[in-house]
């Protein structure tokens, strides 16, 4: 009797869970109906999954207070009229995406320099750090204690102590570990302002009120308001202590100046003043020089906070522009319907579509996920090629030798709909040829996997591969 009375509560509550599920604006059909299925089809465990992940709750509070402060910042980062441009063709619909989604025109009068892939390029940043008069802001989803995050931990320590303002934000799970270190504890003793971004607090009775899960994994830094850093790239090693046996880690990392780093600087203001309350809008009416010769450039932020779109329309708008050539680096690979169909239609359409993604993953989940997809974009005439010299965690994508976007998003629904991300786009610039140019070292250190290898596969690697495939919109 009891287990009849426990069968029929499990399934009253599946069956409201899944109401719900059906209810929900907003949600892709193919959403719903993965949920629906984990909800009936595994017992207790889906409905659970889909109370702790199927939505993404914030504090309505914080949700407010973030829109504020946008709505605050929004008249500060206009461009000066120097920097107004008029944008090649192929980038029109893709700035009118982006501007549509993250509030950010583009600007012209900006250089990128596309730093070297080892650990040199955390050595430029110190020094930039070092050459500060004014202020530094630092955003890393992960500052791991090791040579490198104590280089840039010391530069901070030494720009505080000569009268500089230091800002630093780390995440909270992402940098649990930095949280913890000497490094961080003498950060704060000094005169430096640290923050820990979406801290964990109480697992259980915070669940209730926020997904745990939300994460800010963007990778910033603003200098004296006209020198700037982004791309992949965490505060680490190369050799990426907490998960060596996948090193070396290989990112990209730019260095930028122009007015392009005012945008920056908003995102990473929103954080901040989200996080601590401070008002620091006015920091936004100091605008870069122009930097000639210079490219055009544009900020897409996205966070859990705001629904008007995610990267992947942002990608797929830039995907559907390719001409002749596309060419994308990711290291994790479970998309949305739309994007992986806009990547598959540009093959069969002609153009020259290669995909770099890694041949071993750090996480199992995905690379199974991520396999499920192999034989649909291969079958669709995609170069796909999986790079064998470290974990390729660089996320680039590069369209007919002008147009490139590249920064912290994975082609993920993490990245898409759970974490704060910041990607930048340029046009018709010296930087779109040099990520050409290291996505070619990439493909040289890769190789090619074709349908005989896929349909090779054992047949339980096949099934695991399409079940996870299957799932890739709950993932």
């Amino acid at each position: 009797m009891l287990t009849q009375m426990l069968a029929i509560l499990h399934y009253l509550v599946a069956l409201a869970v899944s109401v719900r599920v059906l209810l929900r604006p907003r949600l892709e059909p193919t959403v719903r109906l993965s949920w629906i299925l984990v909800i009936e089809l595994v017992p207790l465990v889906g409905i659970i999954a889909y109370v702790l992940f199927g939505e993404i709750r914030m504090r309505s509070a914080e949700v407010e207070n973030r829109a504020n402060i946008r709505r605050r910042l929004s008249g500060l980062w206009r461009p000066s009229p120097e920097a107004v441009h008029n944008p090649p063709q192929c980038g029109v619909p893709v700035i009118a995406a982006n501007q549509a989604m993250a509030g950010f025109g583009a600007v012209a009068g900006n250089r990128a320099t596309l730093l070297p892939e080892d650990d040199s390029a955390i050595a430029e940043l110190v020094a930039a750090i070092d050459g500060a008069r004014d202020h530094v802001h630092l955003l890393f989803y992960i500052w791991l204690d090791d040579v490198s995050g104590r280089a840039v931990a010391e530069a901070a320590i030494r720009a505080a102590g000569r009268g500089v303002k230091v800002r630093a934000v780390i995440d909270a799970f992402g940098s649990r570990g930095f949280a913890r270190s000497r490094a961080w504890a003498r950060m704060r003793e000094s005169d430096a302002e640290c923050v820990e971004a979406l801290p964990l607090g109480l697992p259980v009775i915070g669940a209730l009120y926020r997904r745990m899960d939300l994460r800010n994994h963007r990778k910033i830094v603003v200098i004296d308001h006209v020198l700037a850093f982004t791309g992949s790239r965490n505060c680490s090693d190369m050799a990426f202590a907490v998960k060596p046996r996948f090193a070396p880690w290989i990112d990209v990392f730019l260095r930028i100046e122009g007015p392009v780093v005012r945008q920056m600087q908003a995102v990473f203001l929103q954080d901040w003043m989200s996080y601590t309350g401070e008002d620091l809008g006015d920091m936004l009416r100091m605008a870069p020089p122009v930097a000639a010769p210079g490219e055009i450039a544009q900020v897409v932020a996205t966070g859990p906070d705001t629904r008007h779109g995610s990267l992947s329309d942002s990608m797929t708008t830039m995907i559907y522009a390719a001409r002749c050539k596309l060419t994308i680096t990711t290291p994790y690979y479970v998309p949305g319907s739309a994007l992986d169909s806009a990547i598959r239609t540009a093959a069969r359409s002609g153009i020259d579509v290669t995909m770099i993604l890694p041949e071993r993953n750090d996480s199992l989940v995905v690379q199974a996920t991520s396999e499920g997809f192999y034989y649909g974009l291969v079958a669709s005439g995609v170069k796909l090629r999986l790079f064998q010299g470290g974990l390729l965690h660089a996320k680039i994508i590069t369209v007919d030798y002008r147009m490139a976007m590249l920064g912290s998003a994975n082609m993920d629904r993490r990245s898409f709909e759970l974490n704060y991300e910041m990607n930048m786009l340029f046009l018709d610039g010296g930087v779109t040829a040099e990520l050409d140019q290291r996505q070619q070292t990439y493909i040289e250190r890769s190789r090619a996997i074709e349908l005989d290898e896929i349909r090779g596969w054992s047949l339980w690697r096949r099934l695991r591969n399409n079940l996870l495939a299957l799932a890739a919109p709950i993932l």
